[in-house]
């Protein structure tokens, strides 16, 4: 119904990029189909969404700390679809400068 691969969903479960459960190690994923999770596989991204090797250099931080994050549920993601390329994209929120400055 995602239109992904299995060996992806088990990718994405294992990242956190997708909630779902098991009731014992070994037995059958269960993946409840909300309209949030619908919502983050589209043909577009919107505002603010990047990609994987953009999101590491805006946060400065490695691939595997920007997957940590999205699995702690600090980071946003989405699964875009354009023709045949496929991925995922994450929000990155960029600091404001104006928190940093000092007045006079």
């Amino acid at each position: 119904m995602l239109g992904v691969a299995p060996s992806t969903l088990h990718r994405w479960l294992n990242d956190g990029i997708i909630p779902g459960e098991q009731l014992t190690p070994g037995a059958p994923w269960r993946i409840r189909l909300t309209e949030d999770l619908i919502a983050r596989f589209s043909e577009t991204a919107g505002d603010g969404f990047v990609t994987m090797h953009e999101a590491t250099r805006k946060l400065c931080v490695s691939r595997q700390t920007v997957l940590q994050r999205v699995k702690r549920g600090e980071l946003e993601v989405v699964h875009v679809t354009n023709g045949r390329k496929k991925g995922i994209r994450i929000k990155v929120i960029t600091r404001q400068s104006e928190l940093f400055e000092q007045t006079s």
